[in-house]
């Protein structure tokens, strides 16, 4: 759910004595419409003003920032760098959320400014604005024409959105909470009533206190006044008195919703868990979403051209499959040139078939040979005869083609499963630069040096180090030129996945080790939503790769083959986090 105005005031009443009184140290824009103020202490504090998920929480997920700052995060250094955040506030039953900052301004004298977080899903903002309440600048500038009733402009004054036309939670009374019951309508559903009429409620949480009161998330209002109300005094309570809950709703261990309270509706089709905060609860919910848009934004031109690619081979893979069956089928010629020239004492020029008996049936049944009218029997014999020798040849040539475009297949196809893990800017940029060496997409310019990027690492509960590839080069890389002979290299059995080296230092690796490893090997992998994933391993020494192959492409031999679970848990487990 978006972060609705009762869970913003769960996670604000949570980051207030955190970040009250915190010096700013850096300030990064990672993505277009994310700002992250880097707090003394090593802290970072997410403000997210994306349409879909606006939010502010601290964070702990790395976040890749461009080579060049945007011009708004620009602005917020020269306003708010080595700042100190002097309070944190919310609107009452709004999304919006201000940060106070005492910082020294143009003139070097201290001065308050406030950042102040719009986290209203399609219309997030983020305003930065001086001690008087006028704006300096924002995230998402807003005219006359976008919004005749409220602009947000640099040099106008800041003022609230407008609230909505609902009553407040926390001052309705029984008696008005029940005339508004009665005025619903018959059979108007319980749930979408609360969301019409209380200011604050979500539709989730309003499915949650009709269940409550009612056994059902469907139950219409009428006959049930009392016993929502019950419930409702019972939430508003909860909310009065700051008993906050985080906890994540997940179905089959994907995670779907997150609220501040214990949630029943869903019975045993979700599974609930609890989070001992809100920071860590929001960036658990939305790191596979930002990852996801992250690839959406960054490797969108990557993700077409990989794809187009992979459809434009299949497209081919199965006209050669069909003219490789074909050839298969090529004695059927040379028995037509055959036939033909045994009967060319029957035959005339200007015939369109042929009835001959086939004596290379054992039944010495007839058959009929289609034949070109424009031709003469001898010619018509010479075209099946050449159309034959033309299939032999085929054979060959396309059973080599055909090889060739299924190994490219197979490495396309490996690109889009590095696209959908890539983490960093840097990911998105050796990816671009190995399609662009392959010849898939066309060089922009001046080729600029990269640097080059490393590798995933873990470490294993025996304190082994485990290394992942990001991308088919740096996994060529990692299996041919960083690895010893003696380390362990496992990738998921004929499944496109990263390279892993478990490294050993020449000694035999424990079990759990390997276990953790591959199960490393299953998560960075198309089979990450699967379970008991086939994983093979064998030494370095035992992984070769063909010369001329695609990157990524290695042969390996002397296997043993390990089914192993993908945990989420797992990787944070062992990569520190």
């Amino acid at each position: 759910m978006p972060l609705d105005a009762v869970c913003l005031q769960a996670v604000v009443a949570e980051l207030a004595p955190q970040i009250t009184g915190s010096r700013i140290e850096k300030i990064q824009q990672p993505a277009r419409d994310q700002v992250v103020l880097l707090l003394r202490g090593n802290r970072r504090l997410l403000l997210s003003a994306g349409g879909g998920q606006p939010r502010l929480h601290m964070t702990e997920l790395p976040r890749d920032n461009p080579a060049q700052p945007p011009m708004f995060c620009m602005l917020l250094r020269k306003y708010l760098s080595g700042g100190i955040i002097e309070s944190i506030q919310q609107a009452p039953l709004e999304r919006v959320v201000t940060l106070t900052v005492s910082a020294a301004d143009e003139l070097g004298e201290r001065s308050q400014f406030s950042l102040i977080l719009e986290a209203v899903a399609r219309r997030a903002n983020l305003i930065l604005a001086d001690k008087d309440g006028h704006i300096i600048d924002c995230l998402r500038r807003i005219d006359f024409e976008m919004n005749p009733d409220r602009q947000v402009l640099p040099g106008l004054f800041y003022h609230l959105p407008t609230p909505p036309d609902k009553v407040s939670p926390f001052t309705v009374t029984e008696e008005e909470f029940a005339a508004l019951a009665a005025a619903a309508g018959e059979g108007a559903p319980a749930d979408q009533w609360l969301v019409r009429t209380v200011n604050g409620l979500s539709p989730l949480v309003a499915r949650e206190l009709t269940f409550r009161a009612c056994g059902s998330t469907d139950a219409p209002v009428t006959g049930h006044t009392g016993a929502l109300w019950s419930a409702f005094g019972a939430w508003r309570d909860t909310v009065n008195e700051k008993h906050f809950t985080p906890a994540m709703l997940k179905h089959s261990g994907v995670p779907m919703d997150f609220t501040y309270l214990h949630v029943g509706q869903y019975g045993g089709a979700a599974e609930e868990e609890m989070y001992t905060s809100f920071s860590r609860l929001l960036d658990d919910f939305y790191e596979k979403r930002e990852q996801a848009e992250r690839v959406k934004q960054k490797g969108q031109d990557l993700v077409k051209t990989a794809s187009n690619g992979a459809a434009r081979l299949r497209r081919k893979i199965a006209a050669q499959e069909q003219e490789l069956a074909e050839s298969k089928n090529r004695d059927k010629w040379r028995v037509y040139g055959e036939l033909i020239t045994a009967n060319l004492y029957r035959m005339e020029r200007g015939m369109s078939r042929l009835t001959a008996q086939n004596y290379y049936d054992p039944d010495c049944a007839d058959v009929d040979i289609p034949l070109d009218v424009r031709l003469s029997p001898q010619e018509n014999a010479a075209k099946y005869f050449k159309k034959y020798t033309k299939a032999k040849t085929a054979e060959k040539y396309i059973t080599a083609q055909l090889e060739k475009a299924r190994v490219e297949l197979t490495y396309l196809e490996s690109v889009l499963q590095e696209l959908t893990l890539a983490e960093s800017e840097q990911d998105f940029n050796d990816i671009r630069a190995e399609l662009t060496d392959g010849g898939y997409l066309r060089a922009k310019g001046r080729k600029q040096p990269q640097r080059p990027s490393k590798p995933r690492e873990f470490h294993s509960t025996a304190g082994l180090r485990i290394l992942v590839g990001r991308n088919n080069r740096q996994n060529d890389r990692l299996t041919a030129k960083d690895a010893e002979k003696w380390d362990i290299w496992l990738h998921t059995q004929r499944i496109h996945g990263s390279h892993v080296i478990l490294c050993t230092g020449g000694a035999q690796p424990d079990e759990q080790s390997i276990a953790e490893a591959a199960s490393l090997a299953a998560y960075f992998s198309q089979a990450q939503n699967s379970t008991k994933v086939p994983v093979d391993f064998t030494q370095v020494k035992f992984v070769k790769k063909p010369a001329g192959s695609p990157p990524g492409f290695v042969n390996y031999t002397n296997y043993k083959t390990i089914l192993a679970d993908p945990s989420e848990e797992l990787v944070k487990r062992l990569g520190g986090k």
